[in-house]
């Protein structure tokens, strides 16, 4: 499959990791319909993107709501004639431990509601089926090639803090393998591939304080974030790599895991 030409469509795609991995497969030809809540950020980077010469349009949606997502599909294909590669990669975490207790009497003063654990299921799990369901649909039907990409998160591993955003993303690294064992028992042309980023430059990363962000570069092999634009250059070799597929890749500059080696 080729980025040029391709119709992409991109859940959150007004800001961080969505915003960035749009502007560079415009950039290189494919045709983009941006999805997310915030209609101005959409509009602002479909804006960037027509002025460095690209196709874009935005389609605000929320990724939970399943009428939203088949209007976004269908917005995409009314636009652009097709639909190609479908990245979802809206999502959201509300931090918190499960138990948190005082550190002078031991009691409990707060934990993890429930309305905190359900909000992140809803948009990373449930918002994200649903996306990829819609999209397979139109896919099937057209009998065309298909490229469905999900946006997880090297926190898959188990991070502190994160009991419902780590559970969302280590159960979306599951799911290429599920669905294209479902998509090859019913012969249909769609690959399925998970993209795992590790501490990306986002804006929320970049703004963090300087001895902060150096604890956590601290663990990174190569030393710095990951550049969102290279999340985009892994995201374009696997669209035109037929034979990955049913896997999810980790892109994280080398994470360490576990205690770090120390100099003597």
């Amino acid at each position: 499959m080729d980025v040029k030409g391709s119709v992409i469509v991109i859940t959150g795609g007004g800001t961080g990791i969505g915003a960035a991995v749009a502007k560079n497969l415009a950039a290189d030809g494919a045709k983009v319909a941006l999805a997310g809540r915030r209609i101005e950020r959409l509009e602002q980077t479909v804006k960037e993107i027509k002025e460095a010469g690209g196709e874009a349009i935005a389609v605000q949606t929320d990724v939970t709501k399943e009428e939203d997502q088949s209007k976004l599909m269908d917005k995409a294909i009314e636009t652009f004639g097709s639909l190609d590669v479908v990245l979802a990669n809206a999502g959201r975490f509300a931090d918190s431990l499960m138990i948190n207790t005082d550190k002078n009497t031991g009691k409990v003063k707060n934990f993890m509601t429930t309305e905190q654990f359900k909000a992140v299921v809803d948009t990373n799990l449930i918002g994200t089926f649903i996306t990829l369901r819609e999209a397979a649909r139109r896919m099937a039907d057209s009998g065309k090639e298909g490229l469905l990409l999900i946006t997880s998160s090297i926190n898959s591993t188990g991070q502190i803090g994160q009991l419902n955003y780590s559970s969302t993303k280590v159960a979306l690294t599951l799911w290429p393998k599920i669905l294209v064992g479902e998509f090859h028992l019913k012969h249909l042309p769609i690959r399925v591939v998970g993209v795992s980023p590790g501490y990306t430059a986002t804006e929320i990363l970049k703004g963090m304080n300087e001895t902060a962000l150096e604890a956590i570069l601290k663990d990174v092999h190569v030393g710095h974030l990951v550049e969102p634009e290279e999340l985009a250059g892994t995201i374009k070799h696997v669209i035109a790599n037929d034979s990955i597929d049913g896997t999810t890749i980790e892109v994280t500059g080398g994470l360490v895991y576990g205690p770090r080696a120390r100099a003597k």
